[in-house]
């Protein structure tokens, strides 16, 4: 069996500086670690986690709260574990998806929780151990989201290029931070073109826009984009223009939001705003793990930019 020592004999370090890659990775350079951690990769060394545990004092467990529906068509939420995971993975760490029931069961480390609305902060406030929040808030927790109103303002300015005369905006019934963020993209943008914003609210299901669209049809002339808040609202915007004759992209346009899945799946194909969000998921682990290891000192936040990804649903430019 392979031991420390050997594991030290391989990278010509001591075995003390092995210890120290593998208890506390923090304190050392990443020249170091990686030398170590291919060490034990040729070795097959593999660290006694529950040993690290107790000596470290901490479960070696990070668990993910979700506060909101996982769809099951829809891997957006696969893509945050997997991102989260393959992070946490690299300092030994296991990830726990827990539910309402099973919150307060078992020990961990810290928690990162996901689709958190305003009225879940009071008993956030008394968790005893670091959080970090996927999705903005205006409560000062360290949390990692995508630039929501940058993503908009984007494919809003891409829709007045491509030549559409009306741009609507459908958005989530919510009032919170990213849908409040997203809005202000789209209307920045038509103030800026000194063009009337127009906007729609609803649930975050296909169904209602579909057929909002079909009893409406007559308030929306040709030559109107539908920027939407979701690639689920964007669907059945497109559902809807096509059950009512109209044609797409070529009279309406339809821009979503996520670009995850759905967006390749549907026909026509989905003109997107991208989020990353596996890089957001490592993001996540890796601000919690530095959390943890500072003592529940803040970090603040980080916003990436999606991507606007063009395909059948926009006319080109």
């Amino acid at each position: 069996m392979t031991t420390l020592a050997d594991v030290a004999k391989r990278a010509n370090v001591s075995k003390m500086t092995v210890s120290r890659v593998i208890n506390h990775p923090e304190q050392v350079t990443d020249e170091l670690k990686e030398l170590v951690f291919s060490a034990m990769a040729e070795l097959d060394y593999r660290p006694n986690i529950a040993a690290k545990a107790l000596v470290s004092n901490r479960s070696q467990i990070i668990k993910l709260f979700i506060l909101e529906e996982i769809d099951t068509t829809e891997p957006y939420y696969m893509n945050l574990l997997m991102g989260i995971a393959k992070r946490i993975g690299k300092e030994h760490y296991s990830l726990q998806l827990v539910t309402n029931d099973a919150f307060d069961v078992g020990s961990c480390d810290g928690y990162i929780i996901t689709g958190v609305r305003e009225k879940d902060f009071d008993w956030i406030d008394r968790l005893e151990k670091p959080v970090v929040l996927f999705g903005e808030n205006r409560f000062g927790y360290d949390y990692v989201d995508s630039d929501n109103e940058y993503g908009t303002a984007k494919a809003s300015q891409y829709a007045l290029e491509c030549g559409y005369k009306s741009i609507v905006y459908i958005g989530i019934d919510e009032e919170e931070p990213f849908e409040l963020s997203r809005e202000k993209g789209y209307l920045s943008v038509m103030e800026e073109a000194a063009q009337p914003p127009k906007m729609l609210r609803f649930s975050n299901h296909s169904t209602m826009p579909e057929t909002y669209l079909m009893e409406h049809w007559e308030e929306f002339s040709d030559r109107t984009c539908f920027i939407c808040s979701s690639d689920r609202l964007a669907l059945g915007v497109v559902r809807g223009i096509l059950n009512a004759g109209g044609e797409v992209p070529k009279q309406y346009g339809v821009i979503g939001f996520d670009g995850v899945f759905l967006d390749q799946i549907s026909s026509p194909k989905l003109t997107t705003v991208k989020q990353d969000i596996i890089r957001m998921g490592e993001v996540c682990g890796e601000m919690l793990l530095k959390k943890i290891s500072e003592k529940g000192e803040s970090q603040g936040y980080r916003r990436f930019f999606p991507e606007l990804i063009i395909r059948e649903t926009t006319i080109e430019q």
